[in-house]
């Protein structure tokens, strides 16, 4: 006997909303409830394609209840939007980052998990197969200890990007908008972050936030790690163009994450694996094997993931506190960009 849809509400209907929206109407596991967003824009769109569509949640609720809500309003609306379905008892799925404010995410995180609410932050990449099979990879050992990483974010975003006001402004910038997508990965690949060191520079467009930035890690394991960011390059290296995730990049044949342990490496999104073909030795030839995948939406096996965290047999792959740590994290680096100082995560200080 085949289950009932999954009842999903999307608040907040701009770009990835409507990406939102679409996978719900394409997912045979889920029914859309409603639209809710304020604009009129919003209410035209949903009307003209006959789809329910609420101001609120609140105005939502008086018609019918959700099973789970996906919140993918601007950043700054997360926590407060979030906050009404936890108080609610609604399962939800909150767009990356978290929140604006790390202290905000935490009193979303506590709440939520003092309700018994789950909350699975969009941090779509994570279900990426390439990314599941370099986990699994890492975690057979087969690169023995983790000792050195590298990504690059290398793009070139071009000016009438910029003609957005708020993408000039401090709280946009490449560490914010892009780098925490690669910072969430390396935590989930490597481990928890110990401390931060960064620089940032804005002289390619002269805007108040900056255009480049170069981040050191040290990880917990004692693994060392260095991110490379610009949206004033063009080039090849980056996860949007080599991974073929998204549809509107043009796909290179090219990677953006080096992991090496003492056992051997790997690059990703490409899954070569580079090994000695007797001990580790640099005088002697390298083999390279190129892992196997099946390629899949992550953003399809997301909203699958989030219909069992909502009929309870999952756990949320990246919950609210795996959220919050990666946003402690990015906020770690623009403190350090800005006074030049290492940052230790976790409390932790030194003189």
């Amino acid at each position: 006997m085949s289950k009932d849809p999954v009842k999903i509400s999307v608040m907040g209907a701009g770009l990835i909303g409507k990406r939102h929206i679409e996978g719900v109407l394409a997912e045979p596991r889920t029914t859309l409830a409603a639209i809710i967003d304020p604009s009129p824009a919003a209410r035209d769109e949903a009307r003209a394609n006959g789809l329910p569509w609420f101001a609120n949640l609140a105005e939502a609720l008086t018609e019918a209840r959700p099973d789970g809500v996906i919140v993918a309003t601007p950043n700054q609306l997360h926590v407060a939007n979030a906050d009404d379905v936890v108080a609610s008892g609604i399962p939800v799925l909150i767009e990356k980052p978290i929140a604006d404010d790390a202290r905000a995410a935490a009193g979303l995180v506590a709440r939520a998990e003092q309700a018994g609410v789950p909350i699975l932050v969009g941090h779509h990449r994570r279900h990426n197969p390439i990314i599941r099979e370099a986990k699994s990879l890492l975690e057979s050992g087969r690169l023995g200890r983790i000792r050195s990483v590298h990504g690059s974010f290398w793009v070139a975003k071009p000016d009438d990007y910029f003609e957005v006001k708020w993408r000039r402004e401090p709280g946009a910038g490449p560490i914010f908008i892009n780098l925490i997508h690669d910072v969430d990965l390396f935590r989930h690949l490597i481990g928890e972050v110990e401390s931060v060191h960064a620089m940032e520079s804005n002289a390619a467009r002269g805007h108040a936030v900056e255009d480049t930035a170069t981040v050191l890690l040290r990880f917990e394991s004692g693994a060392l790690a260095t991110l490379s960011a610009t949206d004033a390059v063009p080039s090849p290296w980056s996860w949007e163009r080599t991974s073929g995730e998204n549809p509107g990049f043009p796909q290179e044949d090219q990677f953006c994450y080096q992991i090496g342990g003492t056992e051997g490496a790997l690059t990703i999104p490409d899954l070569t694996l580079w090994t000695n073909e007797g001990s580790p030795d640099w005088r002697e030839k390298l083999t390279q094997e190129r892992l196997p995948v099946t390629p899949a939406d992550p953003l399809t096996l997301q909203l699958q993931h989030f219909c069992d965290v909502i009929e309870g047999t999952a756990t949320p792959l990246v919950s609210g506190r795996e959220g919050l740590a990666t946003l402690e994290v990015i906020e770690a680096i623009k403190a350090s960009a800005i006074s030049g100082r290492t940052i230790f995560l976790k409390g932790k200080s030194h003189d």
